[in-house]
């Protein structure tokens, strides 16, 4: 595994990523960084995956992503948590996605938000 400061960057990143117009209207861009048995339990209360997701693309978000954290599981697979501030619903959400090493990238197999009030 690369070092562990370097793995966080690298997902931080790819977690920003998935904040970004061009990312999450684009299938293609969707498909590099979701592992086929992708779902999510959603701040909205919804199971999705990536089926339906793809299809109907995610929508466009303002969001601020904080406090990421790393929590290695394995040599391939990661736990990241984060705090997301959604600046047009003014909601604060718990996060986090498992991250798995496969076929030379990270692919995310798992993402959830929770709804909180604290800060």
């Amino acid at each position: 595994m690369e070092s562990l400061i370097s793995l966080k960057e690298h997902l931080l990143m790819l977690e920003e990523k998935l904040l970004k117009p061009e990312i999450r209207t684009s299938q293609d861009e969707l498909k590099k960084l979701l592992a086929d048995e992708f779902f999510e339990f959603g701040s909205s209360g919804r199971v999705l995956y990536k089926d339906e997701q793809l299809e109907n693309g995610i929508g466009i978000v303002k969001m601020t992503l904080t406090n990421f954290e790393l929590h290695p599981l394995s040599e391939e697979i990661v736990l990241v948590t984060y705090r997301i501030f959604n600046e047009i619903k003014e909601q604060h959400t718990l996060r986090s996605s498992i991250w798995k090493y496969k076929d030379g990238g990270w692919k995310m197999y798992f993402h959830q938000g929770t709804p909180t009030e604290y800060l």
